[in-house]
């Protein structure tokens, strides 16, 4: 009953929050059509380098153009998941807990995890992203070899959401920091992700095992796209390799959790040692 309860606060909350971004978003006729068009702009723009450079060789290594498309749609719909999700500096943890705006968090009257899961839900304004990342993925998949099946299509889905959890994670993991130095690390998870953001897309099949094994590990790019998408394009022969980047996923998330926790115990103590207004949604 009480997990009923909890699954229907939720779902009340991104309703809410669906509202209020849609009011946000079509306020206006002008800035309404502006913001669709640089969205879109900006996401083709965004995956164009990497489809040019498969274009021009036939692929990279051993990709080819129709596989790689698969694998920039993929890295976009996480980025899209990612951007429609966790607006409003909720990807970005390091500034909201820098500026003191946690305080706004743990005055609601719900769970802080609640909270950071609900409230920068943007589905109007943030969607542009991932609808262009889905569609590219889609159309990928008409063009390959593939036997698509709801099994499959499952497993897409599965790898997606722990290809943004993985981000996520590791976002909070360096954003955690801003509970111990707010002012030195109040912006230290946006470079964190915006790293991430510019490797997601590239292959890594040729790099040394070293490298490799960094990307996968310190820096988990790999499992941004890369390796989620070479198993479900069947290019690697382990039978169960769809499961490795959302078992990979729970790791990240049991280890952010631990360390966010200790960070609110520390919080706790200290409080806030500063306050800045902007950058938060009211």
């Amino acid at each position: 009953m009480r997990r009923l309860h909890t699954l229907t606060r939720l779902i009340e909350l991104w309703r809410v929050y669906a509202y209020l971004d849609f009011m946000w978003m079509t306020r206006d006729v002008r800035y309404f059509l502006i913001n669709v068009v640089s969205d879109l702009i900006l996401n083709l723009a965004g995956v164009t380098a990497v489809f040019l450079l498969a274009e021009r060789f036939d692929g990279i290594g051993e990709w080819t153009v129709t596989q790689m498309v698969f694998l920039l749609g993929y890295a976009t719909a996480v980025t899209g998941a990612l951007d429609m999700c966790f607006t409003y500096n909720v990807l970005h943890i390091s500034r909201r807990l820098g500026r003191g705006q946690l305080d706004h968090t743990l005055i609601q009257p719900q769970p802080v995890w609640m909270a950071l899961l609900t409230e920068g839900f943007a589905p109007f304004s943030g969607s542009g992203t991932l609808i262009t990342g889905l569609g590219v993925m889609a159309w990928a998949t008409a063009r390959l070899p593939l036997t698509v099946t709801p099994g499959w299509t499952a497993a897409v889905a599965v790898n997606l959401g722990a290809s943004c959890a993985i981000v996520l994670a590791f976002s909070f993991l360096w954003g955690s920091l801003a509970f111990w130095a707010p002012r030195g690390a109040e912006e230290i998870s946006s470079a964190a992700v915006r790293l991430i953001y510019q490797l997601k897309s590239f292959p890594f099949d040729g790099v040394g095992p070293a490298l490799q094994g960094g990307l996968l590990t310190v820096l988990p790019v790999g499992f941004v796209a890369w390796y989620p998408c070479g198993h479900l394009l069947e290019m690697r022969a382990f039978e169960y390799g769809f499961l490795v980047t959302p078992l990979v996923a729970v790791f990240f998330v049991v280890l952010v959790v631990w360390i966010f926790k200790r960070g609110m115990r520390h919080y706790g103590q200290t409080g806030s040692q500063r306050y800045l207004l902007f950058g938060h949604r009211r």
